[in-house]
């Protein structure tokens, strides 16, 4: 349907246009296209994001967006003090966390 009003308007090139509401689908259409294939995903991924920041407690086991893994120690309102060796603590912004490491996975890095 859609391919034979796009010849329609390819054919009426020369004439005048009949409705102004058809000139404007094409660009609808991309938007809509781009709404759930782009920002919808990136709104959820954000909105993930966010949750995990707000769970964040002491003794979680995180990795930043560096690579680096650790322990936290201390929780702030917008910094997290993560331990990353024996008495080696890094102080963190908290956007930094990209996610948390599983028990399981934590002891297999570390040998």
């Amino acid at each position: 349907m859609l391919l034979f009003l796009f010849q329609q308007m390819c054919e009426q090139g020369g004439q005048q246009q009949g409705n102004p509401l058809l000139q404007f689908l094409p660009l609808v259409l991309i938007f809509v296209v781009f709404y759930f294939l782009l920002i919808l995903p990136q709104q959820r991924r954000q909105k993930k994001h966010r949750q995990l920041l707000n769970e964040l407690n002491k003794g979680d086991r995180v990795i930043t967006s560096a690579g680096i893994y650790g322990t936290i120690a201390n929780v702030k309102e917008r910094t997290v003090m993560l331990v990353i060796a024996d008495g080696v603590k890094v102080e963190i912004e908290k956007g930094n966390i990209t996610g948390k490491v599983n028990k399981k996975d934590a002891g297999s890095r570390s040998k």
